[in-house]
């Protein structure tokens, strides 16, 4: 059962839904692929000005969670990227480092997990999988599509289960 004495939430993607991650795509594209540096290099994320316009507009009558692929090894430089953007504060779910599910499967899972007890207005992902997916759930989605698609970070996601 929901409680609609709270805010309905909007649910955020991080990496390049948000944050700009084209600079350290590098770190993915030759084997093997280094994801300690991949993920060191995050706090120098560019952020994506149409995905913060979204996330503050929607703000003012949601209450904000972030939902990212990013392994719990990352919370505190995501933490302070989140904060030095401006952001609004808000859960942060990101998956345990020793998982490597699918983003499309762990991403669905939080979501019916958070579902349960409060109304979701939206989810605002970049990954296409995840997208339909949640859609298929019954999720409003609105599909970020403000940074150009990286076939190297689809595989990170799908394949890989690394963000």
């Amino acid at each position: 059962m929901t409680d609609s004495s709270k805010r309905p939430l909007a649910v955020f993607d991080l990496d390049n839904t948000l944050a700009d991650t084209a600079h350290r795509q590098r770190f993915l594209e030759r084997g093997p692929r280094d994801w300690d540096g991949f993920f060191a290099a995050a706090p120098e994320d560019p952020p994506i000005p149409d995905g913060i316009a979204l996330v503050l507009e929607l703000a003012e009558e949601c209450e904000i969670v972030y939902l990212t692929g990013r392994p719990e090894r990352c919370r505190r430089d995501t933490l302070a990227w989140l904060a030095a953007q401006g952001l609004p504060e808000g859960r942060v779910h990101m998956r345990r480092n020793d998982d490597r599910r699918p983003a499309r499967r762990t991403k669905l899972e939080i979501l019916k997990r958070l579902a349960r007890t409060r109304e979701i207005q939206v989810l605002v992902d970049d990954d296409e999988l995840v997208c339909e997916d949640a859609r298929r759930a019954g999720f409003t989605v609105v599909q970020a599509r403000w940074t150009a698609p990286s076939a190297t970070l689809e595989v990170a996601q799908e394949r890989e289960g690394r963000t």
